[in-house]
């Protein structure tokens, strides 16, 4: 509901900084605020989803660093990242929720 208000107050009162992998869009603002901070935030590419934000970026809005994220993954051995699937059909199952598994398990009792 709120998507063309927000778009429309990070256009005007914000800088844009960077953008990551998955289009998400980074603004700060322009003006100091009054804990002598540039304020910062995020506009998601598709459903607002903070799963979404990926931890070097994740890191710069919580002002753990004031360096700019890359756009390249520093190491060869870092895998991409996956939003949170929880609730999705990709989530990950417990052994027991298998179907196949559940036939074969019996609980134990004393």
């Amino acid at each position: 509901m709120h998507d063309w208000w927000f778009s429309i107050y990070s256009w005007r009162r914000g800088q844009l900084v960077g953008c990551d992998t998955f289009g998400n869009r980074y603004y700060q603002k322009r003006k100091l605020s009054n804990a002598l901070k540039f304020r910062r935030w995020v506009v998601y590419k598709g459903g607002e989803d903070a799963s979404k934000v990926p931890a070097e970026w994740h890191g710069w809005l919580h002002y753990r660093t004031d360096e700019l994220p890359a756009l390249t993954q520093p190491h060869a051995w870092a895998k991409p990242h996956l939003p949170n699937l929880t609730g999705t059909v990709l989530a990950h199952r417990s052994k027991l929720e298998s179907p196949q598994l559940v036939k074969d398990y019996e609980p134990w009792k004393p």
